[in-house]
């Protein structure tokens, strides 16, 4: 039997294709066999750990290893970002970025990382929108009376946040810009003590992941204007958004996503993608994370990059036209 010299390059071709996707699908399943690393920027106990926690368990049912959750908190995220920057690109090391990722080159300048080079991102995973809250007994109920009365003080409007360049920090000094009002920021440990001075009645507002306001709000003593997101949120669904209520740029919340080593195969990458996203799919994820005051918000990894992306972009101007300086 005589063997064409087509026949020959065919099944060459096919040998080399099967021996590739032998290579590939060795590759997938030699990962993992091991814990993974999951690097939280926070300390234990808030919304980042926790919905970290929820995704771990998940995932690693999912993927048959066991998912550790490690906090290494402080630097405004960067303790967190640059020990995944530097970690061994082999899928065992992962972030659970979160929103002062974008905003860390304005505020600091050179990092001792690069952003966009030394981290890829993997999946989107979590947002947490936030809300306009007021004291109940306030002369204002609505964000157009809000706004007015915030005009009509000679030293405008006064918000409490968590942190300087904190995104509720942030989100105010935009809200300030998009109503042309006067504004100051007051920065408190956290949100509880925020929320002491609210009530109080010596700041008029403050931006906030809803959760925690919870409580005031159902006991009467703080009040829901609105919520800065695109549409209504099913955390808290009655708020309607502050894009729809005269502040059209006020869209702000913070976030949570996924990030590896920049040299992270992409086998591994886009194992994790897809199994993140089925995860968040699921109800009873979504429920968990609702619970939190947290929306699951599956997104791809390119999907991801562009909105990281608009988020450093719109951030970094917000934090030159505010003058917000690091401290």
């Amino acid at each position: 039997m005589s063997i064409t010299r087509r026949t020959l390059l065919r099944s060459l071709a096919a040998a080399c294709g099967a021996a590739a996707f032998g290579r590939a699908h060795a590759r997938d399943a030699a990962w993992p066999t091991r814990a993974i690393r999951l690097i939280s920027p926070y300390a234990p106990g808030g919304a980042s750990d926790i919905s970290a926690r929820i995704l771990g368990e998940r995932l690693g049912g999912m993927l048959g290893q066991q998912f550790v959750v490690e906090n290494r908190p402080g630097a405004g995220t960067r303790i967190a970002n640059e020990a995944v920057a530097r970690a061994a690109p082999d899928g065992y090391t992962l972030l659970y970025a979160a929103a002062p990722y974008a905003t860390a080159s304005a505020l600091f300048g050179k990092l001792s990382y690069d952003p966009q080079k030394d981290l890829r991102p993997v999946a989107m995973a979590v947002m947490a929108p936030l809300f306009l809250v007021v004291n109940a007994e306030a002369p204002y109920d609505s964000v157009e009376s809000f706004l007015a009365y915030g005009k009509s003080k000679p030293e405008g409007l006064t918000f409490g946040s968590p942190a300087p360049a904190s995104q509720p920090h942030l989100a105010a000094e935009l809200l300030f810009r998009d109503a042309g009002v006067t504004g100051l920021n007051v920065h408190f440990r956290g949100d509880a003590m925020a929320y002491t001075e609210l009530i109080a009645g010596r700041v008029d507002a403050t931006l906030t992941a809803i959760s925690s306001a919870l409580p005031h709000i159902q006991s009467g003593r703080l009040r829901v204007l609105g919520v800065a997101s695109e549409q209504p949120s099913a955390i808290y669904p009655q708020a309607r958004p502050l894009r729809e209520q005269g502040l059209p740029n006020v869209v702000a919340s913070g976030w949570y996503g996924f990030m590896a080593p920049a040299a992270t195969p992409q086998e591994i990458v886009g194992t994790l993608e897809g199994r993140i996203g089925e995860a968040l799919r699921d109800p009873e994820i979504a429920r968990k994370l609702l619970d939190q005051g947290l929306e699951a918000h599956p997104g791809t990894a390119d999907e991801f990059a562009r909105f990281m992306a608009s988020e450093t972009a719109k951030w970094s101007e917000v934090i030159r036209a505010a003058d917000i300086r690091a401290e």
